[in-house]
């Protein structure tokens, strides 16, 4: 019997066991969420406070690479869990990181630290884990819904980031005991340990029908299909980027915006906070109205974001519209508002110049930067002086354009809002996708996508870094984005019209 039928002649008993199961699952993953970001918070309170010297590379490595190992390991994990069930693979992912992050509260050295992340940095495959055991409890028309809310456990995150610093702070007593941040870890530790025991008390385990037997082989097969890849490429953006831009906002507010640190996680959250939260909303919508045409809005949405927020702010002195001679002859005279050439005996060109009036912006009005549209000012000055020969055509006033763009913070806080939002719905709608097309093997497949989006947070960080090198230009990460976007939605139009070809010929036809 199929996954599909076997769910959907569900008792009300087993309804009530589903709901169950997904609400223990959407708890468990906030929790592997929240210990996976924990160095993030750590790493930055031990370099703040000066109990390790650590330079920016060495802290990104570190805040890094439990990232990094979350997101290679997905797919073995994904593949356990078609092997032997979520119930012992989730139980046991817990109890053993664990073991790491306990080991985190012994650390002194730099190689330390990097070892322990490496090891807690599993949590992240709890994802894997999760969205492979969710599925097998609901019938297809509701797989969307259940795996959008089971993904909004990656608030987690938001939990470590905002909750995290307190602890840090009691724990300390506010800075005057810093050893005291060991017990952190050991706290994370704590909550794994007690995690993993309810849920393998509380859980029922379930494998995919006819999987028990399937070959490491028959389990990869799918990996070569070209439709996981293009997955995994929605995915690259709407989860990797988001947890890029969790990291790189904060420095784009500072640099660009000259905000203080405070008040540029506040404004970076705005991205992060709404893509967790509203991940369910997209996998209902994503049963409601499918999810192809959502990811056409996703796409398309942060498409047009990326194309508003890609103008950086501009400060701009350019070249404008000059004045020339309409006729040879000598310069008569020459002021701010007009020049006179002699032609000929009798005859006189007089010259009207567009003068400067007052200032393009003011202080206070850089200060306040509430600033929306650009503005612009041109005005005109001499180049000739008096008694200068001068030829038909020949420049007598260079045009000078000066451009003012804010690049206003509050409406670009507004539109990486509006992205973070359509991501944490393309998240929901990407791994909707999965189970319609590989019911059987939603463990590997959802493995590799999730190990695709997690290598676009640890990339994507990377490539702003190069960029901004090369440009001086914080929103070339806009511009990466922008391609990025552009290539997934042209994939996805060109592979729709084809299925469409290929399944509706006639109707195709009549609709070019």
């Amino acid at each position: 019997m199929s996954t599909e039928a076997m769910n959907e002649n569900l008792t009300p008993q087993e309804r009530h066991r589903a709901w169950w199961m997904l609400t223990v699952n959407t708890l468990t993953f906030t929790i592997c969420f929240a210990a996976w970001m924990m160095n993030g918070v750590l790493i930055t309170f031990l370099v703040d406070n000066g109990i390790h010297d650590w330079g920016p590379s060495e802290m990104g490595w570190l805040i890094g690479i439990p990232v990094l190992t979350g997101a290679l390991f997905r797919l073995p994990l994904g593949l356990a869990t078609d092997k032997w069930g979520g119930k012992y693979v989730y139980g046991l992912l817990l109890l053993v990181t664990a073991v790491p992050m306990f080991l985190v509260s012994y650390c002194n050295t730099y190689w330390q630290f990097f070892i322990a992340g490496l090891g807690f940095g599993f949590t992240g495959t709890g994802f894997a884990i999760g969205i492979a055991y969710t599925s097998l409890w609901f019938p297809k028309h509701q797989q969307g819904t259940a795996l959008g809310i089971f993904g909004a456990g990656n608030a987690g995150a938001a939990l470590t980031s905002l909750g995290a610093p307190w602890v840090l702070n009691w724990l300390t007593s506010g800075g005057e005991n810093l050893e005291g941040w060991r017990n952190l870890p050991r706290l994370y530790a704590a909550l794994l340990v007690v995690t993993g025991i309810i849920f393998l008390l509380v859980t029922t385990n379930r494998l995919p029908p006819g999987t028990a037997h399937k070959t490491l082989g028959e389990r990869l097969a799918p990996l070569k299909v070209l439709r996981v890849w293009r997955f995994g490429l929605y995915y690259f953006f709407v989860f990797g980027g988001f947890v890029a831009l969790a990291q790189w906002l904060v420095p784009y507010y500072v640099n660009a915006y000259a905000t203080s640190v405070a008040l540029a996680g506040a404004l970076a959250a705005c991205n992060s906070l709404p893509s967790g939260v509203i991940r369910a909303v997209g996998g209902w919508m994503s049963d409601a109205w499918g999810a192809r045409l959502v990811m056409y809005w996703v796409l398309g949405l942060s498409l047009v974001c990326c194309v508003l927020l890609i103008v950086p702010q501009m400060d701009i002195r350019s070249p404008g519209s000059g004045i020339m001679a309409r006729a040879s002859g000598r310069v008569v005279s020459v002021s701010d508002s007009e020049i006179v050439v002699e032609s000929g005996a009798e005859r006189q060109n007089t010259y009207a110049l567009k003068t400067k009036q007052g200032k393009l912006v003011t202080p206070e009005e850089r200060a306040k930067r509430l600033l929306v549209l650009p503005r612009s000012m041109a005005w005109q000055e001499p180049v000739v002086k008096e008694g200068q020969e001068v030829k038909k055509k020949e420049l007598l006033a260079r045009g000078i354009t000066e451009i003012f763009f804010q690049a206003n913070i509050w409406i670009f806080t507004a539109l990486s809002l509006i992205i973070g939002a359509v991501m944490g719905i393309g998240k929901a709608a990407v791994y909707k996708h999965i189970p319609d097309y590989f019911p059987e093997d939603i463990g590997v497949v959802g493995g590799i996508v999730g190990v695709l989006g997690g290598l676009g947070g640890f990339i994507c960080p990377v490539i702003f870094g190069y960029l901004l090198r090369a440009t001086g230009l914080w929103t070339s990460c806009w511009m990466f984005f922008l391609v990025l976007i552009a290539v997934c939605l042209v994939w996805m139009h060109w592979v729709v019209q084809k299925m469409m070809k290929s399944k509706v010929p006639e109707l195709v036809r009549q609709m070019e």
